[in-house]
């Protein structure tokens, strides 16, 4: 989801490319069980995520996802085995992230890597996982060029969530069909790929099916002050706004924009949904906005109750999307190895190419040609500071 610090990561890759070599090379002239995380009783499982940082809500989120899911997988196991879950920390940055792949793949030696929450700290592990024909699975990375860039696919690399054209096209559609405006303002983190994406994929749709775009804004993050912006977006006289971005920056947006009197529809994409959002905006300037999203905890679906349930038995709280994806992205891992009916990464790998109809807790899984899921998306709405289930939107 995030393009920060990519020089640092380059810089990080060229720095380490011996060890990448050399850990590549070693894989490929030794036995999986060996050197890929699948010796003796254990399977280990990277997760290089957001544990500290800007975003670090979406990376514990994930983790108490997967850590859930691993200890209801290895009630009964998997072929013999457990699943031993290896975190790093990459502090919400895109050099972190490369390091900490490398780290997983040469000193820890796992079979498969999960992470990272954001787009660009995925992408800055992409390398390292190819090099090594190590499967790498996001949870929640909704960039395009993260499995297919130029139009060749990443051949290790897989996603667990929808892509940010389908989620932006969806909001353009809710806008105009269920909320029935015709005229958008759209406000655009320019230093994350995520919020461009979602941005990109709004206007062309919105502008298909009828829509104008009378103002189009921009911030990056760590931002606090939106007033000038905002004053200028109000002077368009917007029917609705569009905000895809990151929870610290749109909950002082939100907030910001309601004490100026601006009191539209504002919708945005899964990068809202953080329960710090409702601390940073306010209860009462969150009504009136919607977001894409991947999952609620009221829909009714027995699955998902079923999941409620667990998750608030383990940490005594409702789980979120992130939560959800981090506990789906465990339970497609799992099935693809039990599929294998081997720790091999090659092996894994293709069983995870091959998914189809996989029953998870936010959606039915088939991933297409382009390892991207083919799944609906759920449409929520802030009422008083919580989510309420609005609608579900299949693809």
């Amino acid at each position: 989801m995030k393009k920060k610090k990519l020089a640092g990561a380059l810089l990080s890759l060229m720095v380490t490319a011996g060890i990448m070599a050399g850990c590549g090379a070693q894989k490929d002239s030794t036995s999986s069980s060996d050197n890929k995380g699948g010796g003796g009783d254990t399977i280990k499982i990277g997760a290089n995520l957001e544990l500290s940082g800007g975003v670090a809500s979406y990376g514990r989120s994930i983790a108490e996802g997967v850590e859930l899911a691993f200890e209801e997988i290895n009630k009964e196991g998997i072929n013999g085995k457990k699943l031993e879950l290896v975190k790093v920390d990459n502090k919400s940055d895109a050099a972190e992230a490369t390091n900490g792949a490398i780290k997983l793949v040469s000193q820890d030696k796992v079979t498969a890597i999960i992470g990272a929450a954001t787009s660009t700290n995925t992408l800055a592990q992409i390398q390292v996982a190819q090099d090594n024909k190590i499967p790498l699975i996001t949870p929640t990375g909704t960039n395009p060029a993260i499995t297919n860039k130029g139009g060749k696919v990443n051949e290790f690399i897989f996603r667990t969530c929808f892509i940010d054209p389908f989620q932006g096209t969806v909001a353009a559609k809710f806008a105009i069909n269920d909320l029935k405006v015709k005229k958008a303002a759209v406000l655009i983190d320019t230093s994350s790929d995520y919020s461009k994406g979602l941005a990109s994929a709004f206007k062309k749709s919105f502008e298909k099916d009828g829509g104008k775009i009378v103002a189009e804004e921009a911030y990056v993050a760590k931002d606090t002050d939106f007033r000038a912006t905002l004053t200028r977006i109000k002077s368009a006289n917007p029917e609705f706004i569009f905000l895809p971005g990151y929870y610290e920056e749109v909950g002082l947006i939100v907030k910001q924009a309601r004490e100026l009197g601006i009191n539209v529809p504002i919708m945005g994409g899964d990068g809202w949904d953080s329960p710090k959002l409702v601390e940073i905006a306010g209860k009462d300037a969150l009504n009136n906005t919607f977001i894409t999203n991947h999952y609620s905890s009221n829909d009714p679906d027995q699955k998902i109750q079923n999941f409620v349930k667990s998750f608030k038995a383990k940490y005594n709280k409702s789980p979120d999307a992130f939560n959800a994806l981090g506990y789906d992205t465990a339970y497609f891992l799992a099935d693809a190895i039990k599929r294998a009916g081997d720790v091999d990464p090659e092996k894994i790998k293709d069983a995870l190419a091959d998914t189809k109809d996989l029953s998870l807790v936010s959606g039915t899984l088939t991933l297409d040609e382009k390892h991207d899921p083919v799944k609906s998306v759920t449409i929520l709405e802030y009422k008083d500071g919580q989510q309420q289930f609005k609608t579900k939107v299949n693809p």
